[in-house]
């Protein structure tokens, strides 16, 4: 009997071992801060700073699809340095950010890692996969699988009919504005977004989709924008039931692989098998720039329009007011008053996407709260670096 359990120590020894030699540096950071829990939102800074670049390696969490890129990259040359004006090291420190990268005119301005980041990683997006999965929705309509966002979302998810969403639009889960109740507290382990992708769905049905039917309306649909990300996760089940693909294999189809995305990305996949489309993209912080970059180009990739004539106006414009001056929200898009715009996700994930200045500002990160609204004026700090680096490219000109 010893002799069996001492076999057993050694063997698991020797795994172990090998392992440790084998593994790469991100493997080995998240062995060492195993995660506890199966939530994101409740884990320690240490958990979130190993698992946040390696969430697709988890698959206890969560299986993951793979989003192809092509043979061909879209370059990134390098730009003069671009002088912000600002300790940009100590900022970085502030917002515990792991990557920082500048583009402007389609040249590198300003590029940075850190907390042994590096541009070849992959780091998770949260929900600034929100603005991928509403892009998607303007890239079915371009493709004829959407006839129009005033279409009625049950139209194309049945299992919602007879639900709070029955006669809700495809514009109002774009915009947030469905009248449906929903608690979106990181800190609540109550709260609708900390329990909706635990859901034991119903036989046949989408994990979503049986949570979201559940809920019950508290206003008239297209009267009060409350943030969503369960609406979000309905918008991608939507797509991939209109055009009857995965959204990763669609996102890789019409934009990742003929835009010129670096590397493979991967889409995080809820208990049913459908992308966890308001989170969850792993990806290298330069695609995230990228992404930007075609949103600048007016959407064409491969030399095509991947997406209708007027929708990034349309998408990236105030659609809905959220109660912030000088703010409001689009297609899943934050927008600015002076035209600017923004997909950001918890913890310091965003891409800044500035039209009028051909500026693209995309960070990777792990704050310590996962929104101002826990603490912290991280959110706040951000905006103003933003402003300030637009006020250094305005101090170019002459």
């Amino acid at each position: 009997m010893k002799k069996g359990i001492l076999s057993i120590i050694v063997l698991l020894a020797i795994a172990c071992g090998v392992f440790w030699v084998t593994a790469d540096q991100d493997m080995r950071r998240l062995a060492l801060n195993l995660p506890t829990s199966t939530n994101v939102l409740f884990w320690s800074d240490d958990q979130r700073d190993a698992g946040f670049r390696a969430l697709d390696r988890l698959p206890v969490l969560s299986d993951s699809r793979v989003i192809e890129a092509g043979d061909n990259v879209y370059p990134l040359p390098n730009g003069a340095p671009l002088d912000v004006g600002v300790d940009v090291d100590a900022y970085m420190d502030s917002q515990r950010a792991a990557a920082l990268i500048i583009v402007h005119n389609g040249k590198v301005r300003f590029e940075k890692y850190a907390m042994d980041f590096g541009p070849d990683g992959r780091w998770t997006s949260f929900s600034v996969a929100k603005s991928f999965t509403s892009t998607l929705v303007g890239a079915a309509i371009q493709d004829g699988y959407i006839k129009s966002i005033d279409d009625m979302v049950s139209d194309y998810i049945p299992d919602l009919k007879g639900s709070a969403y029955d006669n809700v639009t495809i514009a109002q889960l774009l915009t947030m504005t469905s009248g449906v109740a929903w608690n979106e507290d990181y800190a609540d382990p109550n709260s609708d977004v900390a329990r909706f992708n635990s859901h034991t769905a119903e036989p046949g049905m989408d994990v979503t989709v049986s949570y979201m039917r559940q809920l019950q309306a508290e206003a008239e649909p297209g009267t009060k924008w409350v943030y969503k990300t369960g609406e979000t996760n309905l918008i991608g089940v939507l797509a991939s039931s209109a055009t009857n693909k995965p959204l990763a294999e669609y996102l890789s189809e019409k934009i990742w692989k003929p835009f010129g995305m670096q590397q493979d990305a991967t889409w995080l996949l809820g208990s049913t098998g459908h992308e966890i489309s308001g989170c969850c993209v792993q990806a290298a912080t330069r695609d995230y720039a990228r992404f930007g970059l075609f949103m600048l180009g007016g959407g064409i990739a491969g030399g095509k329009q991947v997406l209708p004539e007027g929708w990034i106006t349309e998408a990236t414009h105030k659609q809905v007011d959220i109660g912030v001056p000088g703010r409001g929200y689009g297609y899943q898009w934050w927008t600015l008053d002076d035209g600017a715009y923004m997909a950001q996700g918890i913890f310091g994930q965003s891409i800044f996407i500035d039209p009028n200045r051909q500026l693209v500002i995309a960070a990777n990160g792990n704050w310590p709260q996962a929104t101002d609204r826990q603490g912290g004026t991280l959110g706040k700090d951000r905006l103003a670096f933003y402003r300030q680096v637009q006020q250094a490219i305005d101090a170019e000109q002459p």
